[in-house]
């Protein structure tokens, strides 16, 4: 972890996050009936509420679709949920004009391909240790975390603490 990496932390007022292999290990189980059933750490589900709590913008963007993902990030108190996404640069460019910020205020999290494009436009771009060669290239900071293992929670956590909101509000 650089200076650089926490110094651009101070600047952070959002956050931005993929899905399936940040929240998620990658390891999707397939049903007969055609769901799909994803595991989360709830580790990082803490730190989600946590940091809305202490009034950081939260989005996530997704190509998947699944309504189960949805209501998981609702519950955390994320009101910014993009699924079945295709193009992740159209749903960053709503989000960053919706609260106004600078693409320097915002971290995003992605570890695959169609995270390539939104991570050279914010300002702090992170992914988890498990990332594919070309998502750590442009990475700012790669988590010792790999996805669905803490990597949400590492970045949240660094941020918050670094501004002085990691144990400022109520439990």
């Amino acid at each position: 972890m650089t200076t650089n990496f926490k110094e651009g932390l101070q600047h952070i007022k959002a956050f931005i996050f993929d899905v399936d292999g940040v929240f998620t290990d990658g390891t999707v189980y397939l049903f007969p009936e055609g769901e799909f059933l994803r595991a989360v750490n709830i580790k990082d589900g803490y730190a989600v509420q946590h940091a809305v709590k202490n009034n950081f913008v939260i989005g996530i963007i997704s190509g998947g679709k699944s309504e189960a993902v949805r209501d998981r990030f609702k519950r955390l108190g994320i009101t910014d949920i993009y699924l079945g996404v295709s193009d992740k640069v159209e749903a960053f460019e709503d989000f960053h004009y919706k609260y106004g910020l600078e693409p320097a205020e915002i971290l995003y999290m992605g570890d695959d391909i169609p995270d390539l494009e939104v991570m050279k436009r914010v300002g702090m771009p992170t992914c988890p240790a498990d990332a594919v060669e070309e998502i750590k290239q442009v990475a700012k900071y790669i988590s010792s975390y790999g996805g669905g293992k803490g990597c949400v929670r590492d970045v949240l956590e660094q941020v918050l603490k670094l501004q002085g909101k990691w144990l400022s509000s109520e439990e």
